[in-house]
């Protein structure tokens, strides 16, 4: 068939018959948003079927972490495939590479985190940790103690529990969400602080007060666990400021509050560290991980359980026998082969120390290149994220209309010029998560298509 008649075909099929993500349906319906479909990758770079090549510096949704087209991982979901494409996980059963895999997540766990429960995605994983949670205190005989406490701008999935603990209107606006018995508290965003005079340690002590102000309103013995990311992802790529982990981790233990590390996004070293956890000094009770496990490779997810709630687990087995929480394709076995070979590739290929050493230059190039801009409030990041805030009033801190769409004339500015960045949800923040395979080279690409394209839509 004609390559242009078969394109043509996928766009009016693609219009008529696939229901995007995120997407406008009504302008996407009408046209007025174009397609792009993707043909090849390799390394940092994607191909689409018109033969334009661009850097992906979002990693495709920050998880593709050790780049595109390896060999190794597409030979091992193949070499699975042949040899043992299904079975499930149920009732003790297991495969190879499911419990290779298993062995693996908790050797790189934080210390007394030695067990994996599979799902697909960052969604069923959290999911699955509000079961659990709610499960350990049944077990414990507080029935009442149920609540969870997420933060605002937080991004914990699109599910209805899940999508509750998300912060982000988007996810909530004619949804019905969020469900009862999900509250949120202060998001640890120092650029936007309420008040302009706190230092990064006002800041903190404010995010805690409320935090404490919330748990005494609502009583502590109503409040299950506590989730967080160790860095806001879709919420703007925010770390956290001076001294927050350890101060909230400290009203958390005392209050008997678990705390779930949602790392989905920080997990498997896009911090420079192994865990986000490792990085700050976190101590989880259940850890949620999925993009870098695979490297989206292929789809898989995990909930890592502590010790403490284990031990927990196996009594409420005792006593109420097996444990009623199943998905079909837990532990998957293509998805299992798929961790092990972008685990064992992450390890050969040293991709941790260079997401913490490329990204360290990619922070301070993109500063140096835009930091004094007079429509950039604030360059951040850490590791091998990145964000570039743009707003109306640099001295006013004010904000642009978000009916202006800045944020994505922008990033549209910047697919010009051959660089992916994503357009960050309520506000104009430009996001960067490249793959840890990136070179000081193609960060200055990265660095020089931003500031250009900053250039052409605000001067």
């Amino acid at each position: 068939m004609n390559k242009a008649l078969t394109n043509d075909q996928l766009t009016q099929w693609d219009h008529d018959h696939f229901f995007h993500a995120s997407t406008h349906l009504a302008q996407f319906a009408r046209h007025d948003i174009s397609n792009r479909i993707i043909t090849d990758a390799k390394g940092v770079y994607i191909t689409d079927r018109e033969g334009k090549r661009s850097l992906d510096a979002f990693a495709g949704l920050y998880c593709v972490n050790v780049g595109y087209g390896h060999a190794e991982i597409a030979d091992a979901i193949a070499e699975q495939a042949h040899e043992l494409a299904y079975y499930h996980s149920y009732a003790g059963h297991g495969t190879e590479a499911s419990i290779t895999l298993s062995r693996m997540i908790a050797e790189r766990a934080p210390e007394g985190m030695n067990h994996v429960y599979y799902g697909m995605s960052g969604s069923d994983a959290n999911e699955t940790n509000i079961k659990l949670v709610w499960y350990y205190n049944n077990v414990l005989g507080r029935p009442e103690k149920k609540k969870i406490i997420s933060r605002w701008r937080g991004y914990h999935g699109s599910g209805l529990m899940t999508g509750s603990l998300t912060g982000l209107d988007l996810f909530h606006r004619k949804f019905d969400l969020p469900l009862a018995g999900v509250l949120h508290t202060e998001a640890p965003y120092f650029y936007r602080r309420p008040d302009r005079d706190m230092d990064e340690a006002a800041f903190t002590a404010d995010c805690v007060a409320k935090l404490e102000a919330l748990i005494a309103r609502e009583g502590a013995d109503t409040i299950a666990a506590f989730i967080g990311e160790p860095v806001l992802g879709t919420g703007g790529i925010v770390p956290p400021p001076e001294g927050y982990w350890p101060a909230i981790q400290e009203v958390l233990d005392r209050h008997d509050i678990l705390l779930i590390a949602d790392e989905v996004v920080t997990g498997f070293g896009r911090l420079g560290t192994m865990m986000g956890s490792d990085h700050y000094g976190i101590r989880p009770d259940l850890m949620t991980i999925a993009k870098g496990l695979t490297s989206a490779y292929a789809p898989l997810s995990g909930s890592v359980v502590s010790d403490k709630v284990w031990a927990v687990l196996e009594q409420g087995t005792d006593e109420f026998g097996p444990f009623g929480h199943g998905w079909t394709y837990s532990a998957h076995p293509i998805g299992a082969a798929a961790g092990v070979a972008n685990l064992k590739l992450l390890d050969r290929l040293d991709l941790v120390a260079n997401a913490g050493s490329v990204g360290a230059y990619l922070n301070s190039a993109m500063q140096e290149a835009l930091g004094d801009h007079a429509h950039v409030g604030e360059v951040r990041g850490a590791g091998m994220l990145c964000a570039v805030e743009l707003v109306k009033d640099r001295e006013d801190r004010a904000f642009f209309d978000a009916g202006d769409k800045v944020g994505p004339r922008v990033v549209a500015a910047m697919l010009e010029r051959g660089v992916i960045a994503r357009a960050m949800p309520q506000g104009d923040i430009l996001g960067f998560a490249p793959p840890f395979l990136l070179t000081k080279e193609e960060a200055n690409i990265v660095v020089a298509a931003t500031r250009d394209a900053v250039a052409e839509v605000l001067g």
